[in-house]
């Protein structure tokens, strides 16, 4: 048995990984980086890691792979859940195992390892690959393939990374419609806790990320090893403490009963399980940011500022109104207008037509034409909404094709938001739905499409063959946007499920852009988008100023508090502006003007949030050459204190000191001068950055949805910062252009 241990280590991070030639690859540590380790060296962190025979354990211990086997004693979850139909073979034992590890050069994957094993009896085949990207992030992913002559029934394949023992406490996210990503901490116990994604999609109650981490770590502080699932199906993800203490985290695709059978010569790949290591969240969460930034496909700098005309018409399309709609979007700086639900088909309100995607002629006698005119007139993009996936039954497409429907052969399943689900997996559906999006969009060369989902996967039967669809329908999901934007590659693709239902690193390789939540209300807002961008960043996150009193909420707001809420990420209007009086209208373009000039700062700098007093949510953000920054402060209660504790920055210069001044449009009315207030926030203060780290920037007097927008400039860079921004947002309109 030749064993060799490897040691990979990018950005601050060690992986440290034996392999042999009889089994699969064993992490023996993952977390920080451990310096230039000699073989010895090595080989005292792999005999460390497996630890002493402790009572009735295995006589000679053993590491615990990437893929658990039963041979290693685990009683943890499995890895590979597998038998051949006739109900044996379900300890597959793989015992002939190669090993490549490779350098990459690639701006995003710094080292690979691919081990290769068979099976003993040659029924299988597995593949692991282990990546440690540029950023120090980890991601890990698994093939089993049948090169036998019997069938194998396929119950699950997770993939699994240890954590030390110190990691004690468990901190995951939930939530609903409207109130997407709400933590949930605990401490970390004996046993397994389980998060299982059974709506065919990522949900509202996704787990997001899923870390351990020291006791009271924090967004700054402890050292966090946390884990996700690139995968917008049904999904698992666990922790899992052994009575010995030994604690893995692992996830994997949730595979319904007799899903993914693997007949001779069938595979099955797992989703990425990615796992990042830093020493607070707010590190975990920069290397995944960093790993999206370093994309080729990712967005540039300077994404549009868009309009979407949902809740100023929602089913109202006529002509006239959204052509005023659009010239005041276009007075305000509007750069992407977006046509809402209800443009095709008998789609007048939403329990007809869904699915039938021709525009329709009692809305729109002459097409979309000269709304399209209209709005490329006022110099801005068009865009309009699609939801493939989903099919009123009152619709043509549902009447003439009940096989493409999702669901019981003898009946429909349980209708929601009046809707049944579309079987993208079937060949005809896939076909239909590709060529009429594509003749949508190419007709009047749409520039962005709203990609909705709406309903959960309730019975996802695929009606063709009586198996569970959801695998199917997401991989067909996959390749229809996939194949959208091959046909159309000017096109960018929103991802909307019923707000932020749909957020991963799955579908981000084949979108532009997340609806964040259907909640335009800004104190929720700053509730569930600070935790969604410690997965995506700012630029990612669509972030809309919505009307005065939210439509889901009933909650009243000034215009300053919704603009600022929307600042920190991909900013927007949901807002039916013909209510808008002109002097709303004049502030609104002040507040539009300052993102835009902001945009590269917030697009490409450093997400950092900042701990305050409980009724504050205040985050940063941070250029690299940490020379330019802003700071949002927006109070969501009544404080405890007043002033309140000061609000210590962080990722700035500390020999550095920065020209600190407040961003308020002219002419706005301040309601918070009526109080007395720091110095810095009604005249500016020139404040060394080590200052700024360690004393912190006194609390303003901020009363419950209030908040202030602060720039920081390093005293003498105050030109260049601002030469800077012009000159990415040149190039990101020259590359759109090119686009």
């Amino acid at each position: 048995m030749n064993t060799e241990l490897h040691h990979l280590y990018a950005a601050g991070v060690s992986l440290v990984i034996e392999t042999t030639t009889s089994t699969l690859p064993v992490v023996h540590y993952w977390g920080a980086w451990l310096g230039a380790l000699d073989d010895q060296g090595l080989a005292s962190v792999a005999e460390l890691a497996r630890g002493i025979r402790v009572g009735n354990e295995l006589d000679v211990p053993r590491g615990l792979g990437v893929v658990t086997e039963a041979r290693q004693a685990w009683m943890g979850p499995q890895g590979l859940s597998v038998h051949r139909e006739d109900g044996t073979g379900a300890f597959p034992e793989f015992d002939r195992v190669s090993t490549e590890r490779t350098r990459v050069d690639s701006p995003v994957v710094a080292e690979r390892l691919v081990s290769t094993g068979t099976e003993v009896d040659g029924g299988l085949a597995i593949t692991i690959e282990i990546e440690l990207l540029v950023s120090g992030l980890v991601r890990t992913s698994a093939t089993v393939r049948n090169d036998g002559t019997a069938g194998y029934r396929l119950d699950g394949l997770d993939l699994a990374l240890p954590v030390p023992g110190r990691a004690s406490e468990l901190l995951d996210f939930t939530g609903r419609h409207n109130g997407e990503r709400r933590p949930q901490r605990r401490e970390l116990v004996d046993g397994t806790h389980l998060r299982e994604a059974r709506r065919g999609r990522t949900g509202q109650d996704a787990a997001t990320l899923l870390a351990a981490g020291t006791p009271g770590f924090d967004v700054d502080r402890g050292e966090v090893w946390a884990t996700h699932l690139g995968w917008s199906g049904n999904q698992r993800m666990w922790a899992h403490r052994s009575n010995g203490g030994r604690t893995v985290l692992g996830g994997g695709e949730l595979l319904l009963p007799g899903e993914l059978p693997l007949a001779p010569g069938a595979s099955y790949r797992s989703p990425w399980l990615y796992a990042s290591y830093g020493e607070g969240l707010d590190a975990a969460s920069a290397r995944i940011h960093r790993t999206l930034r370093a994309r080729p496909q990712h967005p540039p700098v300077g994404r549009p500022v868009t309009l979407n005309t949902w809740e100023a018409v929602y089913f109202d399309h006529r002509l006239e109104p959204l052509v005023e709609l659009a010239e005041l979007a276009a007075r305000v700086g509007v750069e992407r207008f977006v046509l809402d639900d209800g443009w095709f088909g008998a789609r007048r309100h939403d329990r007809a037509g869904l699915g039938d995607w021709t525009v329709s002629p009692e809305a729109w006698p002459d097409g979309l034409g000269p709304l399209v005119g209209t709005v490329r007139e006022f110099g801005m993009q068009f865009g309009i909404w699609f939801e493939p996936e989903m099919v009123n039954p009152d619709s043509d497409l549902a009447r003439e094709h009940p096989e493409w429907i999702l669901g019981p052969r003898h009946r429909d399943a349980p209708l929601a938001r009046q809707q049944l689900v579309l079987n993208v997996g079937h060949p005809d559906a896939f076909a239909h739905l590709l060529e009429r999006i594509v003749d949508v969009v190419t007709e009047h060369r749409i520039d962005y499409i709203k990609w909705d989902h709406n309903r959960d996967l309730v019975e996802p039967i695929d009606r063709t063959n009586g198996r569970a669809g959801v695998h199917a329908q997401t991989l067909a999901v996959y390749r229809l946007m996939d194949a959208v934007r091959a046909a159309c590659p000017w096109l960018e693709i929103e991802s909307c499920s019923a707000g932020g239902g749909r957020i991963d690193l799955g579908v981000v390789e084949h979108t532009d852009r997340f609806w964040t939540s259907d909640s335009n209300d800004p104190l929720e807002r700053q509730r569930i988008q600070r935790w969604t961008s410690l997965l995506m960043p700012p630029e990612l996150l669509g972030a809309h100023v919505g009307p005065a009193t939210a439509h889901t909420s009933g909650r009243t707001s000034s215009l300053a508090y919704r603009a600022i809420t929307a600042m920190v990420g991909s900013f927007g209007i949901e807002w039916d502006l013909r209510e808008a009086a002109d002097d709303e209208l004049d502030e609104l373009a002040a507040w539009i003007d300052e993102f835009v000039r902001l945009r590269p700062l917030i697009e490409r700098g450093v997400l950092l949030r900042l701990e305050a007093q409980p009724s504050l949510v205040a985050q940063s953000v941070v250029s690299d050459d940490r020379r330019h920054a802003i700071v949002t402060l927006a109070s969501i209660d009544t404080p405890t204190h007043l002033p309140g504790p000061a609000v210590r920055l962080r990722g700035l210069d500390p020999d550095a000191s920065y020209r600190v001044r407040r961003i308020r449009p002219e002419g706005s009315v301040d309601v918070t001068a009526r109080r007395a207030q720091p110095v810095w926030w009604t005249d500016g203060a020139v404040i060394p950055g080590a200052v700024l780290m360690a004393a912190g920037l006194p609390t303003p007097a901020l009363r419950p949805q209030e908040a202030g927008l602060v720039e920081l400039v390093a005293v003498g860079a105050e030109g260049a910062a601002r030469a800077e921004g012009a000159g990415a947002e040149g190039a990101a309109r020259a590359e759109g252009a090119a686009r």
